[in-house]
This record gives structure tokens, sequence and C-alpha cells, in this order.
């Protein structure tokens, strides 16, 4: 719901806030951050700033049942209610709006350079589903060109448990996978030779429910505390060899990056779009996939971008280059589709839970959100500013990814970069 909160002409005390690009008073994250003096603690970022939650809770500055702010994961706090979320976000936008309240709680601010940031949340389990259409049809095409969906795909979000233990905040490197792969005399174990990335959206896991129990598809928003950015790092050599017959094994579980800040469903209230029509001859879902209300209004308007950074470029000063550009609206399946459908069954879906939607590309190539797709599986390298051609990773190259939600009326809010460098 979109309130007070969301006001685009919504001041702040905090040097460069108000019109910061990605972290105004409007957008208000939630993170786990380190200074270096003593544990870890929960925060917001507010411009160029995180704000210590811990020290507004020692005040008495944010409603007193959210004790949980003391906590060094936000787990707590994603179990319960959106209620008591938005109670947070109102309490902390009439905080730093209020210039009366600079003196108080200025000292709690940290400039974001100098703080490292840590996982949000203590990730039970991990699944990752594979929503993107434009995606599975494009790595389809490259090995079933008459059938690129699988007759299942457009009835049920298809989904696999990947590993939570991998899953880590941006800027640490990302190690070179080694296992096995086919060659024309049998296979051989080494370090991949077709690594990959791709542009996911995570969503943040809120209260979930028992064991046993599913989640209605209309209740399904009360249990989608936030979303991030998240990079599915994939050897696609070692996919190619293992996967069959039960899906993606060690060719995902090396490594998943995710961006630092949940940005909130509340903070994205203003930025709920309609689920893009399915196609005429599509199959409608099933009733426990289906509410007019999800449609209406289940998607999210976001502009994705990937980018590449290569040593060479850094060595020689050289700006990233844009790989991908195009809009979350891509998705076959809402976040709300994909809770409710990895609960159908009673599957306890925990507080701080991860799930990740899978790769999203555009129908055009100037939004595919892998190399896999953007190389044609290798076959047409793609040429670089500087020269240099890749059709898959290489070491020293760092990835870089981007979301920013816009809507008329609305003050653009940010997701920070999920970024990461691969290493030898």
């Amino acid at each position: 719901m979109i309130d007070h909160s969301h006001d685009p002409a919504l001041p702040c005390w905090v040097p460069g806030a108000t019109d910061h690009p990605e972290f105004p008073i409007q957008n208000l994250p939630l993170g786990v951050f380190s200074d270096g003096e003593g544990d870890a603690r929960i925060g917001t970022r507010i411009g160029d700033h995180v704000l210590d939650l811990r020290g507004l809770a020692e005040m008495g500055l944010v409603p007193p049942e959210l004790g949980s702010l003391s906590d060094t994961t936000l787990n707590s706090l994603l179990a319960r209610p959106a209620a008591d979320r938005l109670a947070l976000r109102h309490a902390l936008s009439a905080l730093l709006s209020d210039g009366g309240q600079a003196a108080r709680i200025v000292h709690l601010l940290h400039r974001i350079d100098s703080v490292t940031m840590q996982l949000p949340a203590a990730i039970g389990d991990y699944t990752d589903f594979y929503a993107g259409i434009h995606h599975a049809e494009n790595i389809g095409k490259l090995f079933r060109p008459d059938a690129p969906l699988l007759p299942n795909y457009k009835h049920i979000p298809i989904g696999y448990h990947g590993r939570a233990s991998s899953v880590t905040v941006g800027d640490v490197p990302v190690r070179w996978p080694h296992g096995q792969r086919a060659g024309p005399e049998g296979p051989s174990f080494g370090p991949s030779q077709r690594l990959d990335y791709e542009l996911e959206l995570g969503i943040w896991v809120g209260p979930g429910n028992a064991h046993g129990e599913p989640i209605a598809i209309d209740a399904a928003p009360e249990h989608i505390a936030g979303f991030c950015l998240l990079n599915d790092w994939s050897a696609r050599d070692l996919q190619a060899w293992e996967y069959q017959p039960l899906g993606p094994f060690l060719a995902k579980s090396f490594h998943t990056t995710i961006s630092p800040w949940i940005i909130t469903a509340e903070a994205m209230a203003p930025f709920r779009i309609a689920q893009t029509p399915r196609p005429e001859g599509d199959p409608r879902p099933l009733p426990y996939l289906w509410s007019d209300a999800d449609q209406a209004s289940g998607a999210l308007a976001l502009n994705l971008e990937v980018l590449i950074e290569t040593a060479a470029m850094r060595e020689n000063g050289l700006a990233p280059h844009r790989l991908s550009v195009g809009p979350a609206s891509n998705l076959y399946w809402t976040p709300a589709q994909m809770l409710a459908h990895h609960a159908s069954n009673g599957c306890p879906l925990n507080p701080g839970d991860l799930l990740g939607t899978g790769t999203i590309s555009t129908p055009t190539p100037d939004g595919r959100g892998s190399l896999m797709e953007i190389s044609e599986g290798g076959k047409s390298p793609l040429t670089l500013p500087n020269g240099e051609t890749r059709t898959f990773l290489q070491p020293g190259d760092r990835i870089i990814m981007r979301a920013m939600a816009q809507a008329t009326g609305a003050a653009s809010i940010g997701f920070g970069e999920c970024s990461a460098e691969v290493v030898a």
C-alpha cells in the first residue's frame, strides 16, 4: 500500500540523501553491517550512510515490539508480520525527515565506505526457479530447436533446491569451479571451460508457513519480505554433463552472489504493476496458482542491467561495459505464484529463506541475461569495446548487476550493486 512514506517530496536531513539516485528516504532497505568495532548490526541505508538500528532501539526510538533489532541477522524481524515491518518503516521515515532529530541520532550514521556488509539473514534454504521464459526459450533453442520449452513449463513454476551455504554478498571472490565434463574420450575432471553468470532477482521469505500448511496465493504477499539482486553463477560444461536426470548440482552449488540490501516489499509498493498477459493459446494456471489481484499488481516495475569489467579494462582505467538491459516484467510467473507453488505441498518456508526467480532475459538480443545466450552457446563471441572477446567468463572478470525501480509520481529507488570477480 502506498502511503506518506513514499511521498516523492519527503525531505531528509542526512546530507545527500534527498536526491540520492538509489537510496533516498523512500527506500529504507534492511541489511546487516559491521564497522570493525564490535559484532554485526542491523542497519538501513540512507543516501551514502548506514543508520545503526540497534542504536535506535537502545534509545527507544523505534516500536518496542521490534526487539529483534538487537540481533546480528534479520531473521527475527523477517518472521514478524508485514504490519511490523511497516511500523518500522514509518518510524524510520519520521526520524529521518524531521530535522529536529538530527542531533539525537547523527552519531548512529556510518559512511557506507567505512562498513562491511554481511549476509542480511542466516539463509536456511535456497531454491532457484526458472521463471524467465525468454531465457528458457533461448537456452532451449540451443538444445531443442523444434521444442525449446518442455511440456510442463507453462503449467508449473519449475525450480530446484540450491545450496544456501555458498550464498555470499557481493565482492566475495568467486573461485573457479572444477568438476566433471564430457569429452570425446569420456568424462574428465578439471576447471570449467564455460563459466557463466545469470541475472536473477532474489525473493526473501517473511513469516512463512508451518510444516504441512500450504500458503494460498492471495496470502503469498504477506510472506514476501523483500527483494535483492542475485547472480546464479553457472558452469555450463559441468551442467551439461551432470544435469540429467535430476537437474543442476555442482555446476551451480559452488557460488551464488546477492546484493546486500533487502529492498522491502513495503518500499516496492509504488512499483507494483500488472503481470504481463500470457500469449493467446497459453494455458491458464491451475486455481491454486491464479489470483486476479496478483495478476493485477504482482509484477515489479524494475529495470535491470548487467555489466562486465575485465582485468584489462581495470588496468587501463576503462569503464565497465553493459552486457544487457531489460525489465523484470519478463518473468512468466510472479513472485507470489512461485512462493505459493513452493508451499503447495506443505513444504515449510522459513523466515530468511531465499528464492531465486531464474534468469531474466528479454525477447530481444540487448536483454539476454547470460553469456550462454549472448554467445549462442559459444558460437558467436562477444567483442568488447577494448577489442577483447568473450564467449564465457575469464579469470579477472567482474560481473556487476544493477536494478532501478521507477514509476510515474514516485521517487526512484535502487537495489545497490550485486558485484563479484571470478578468480582462478
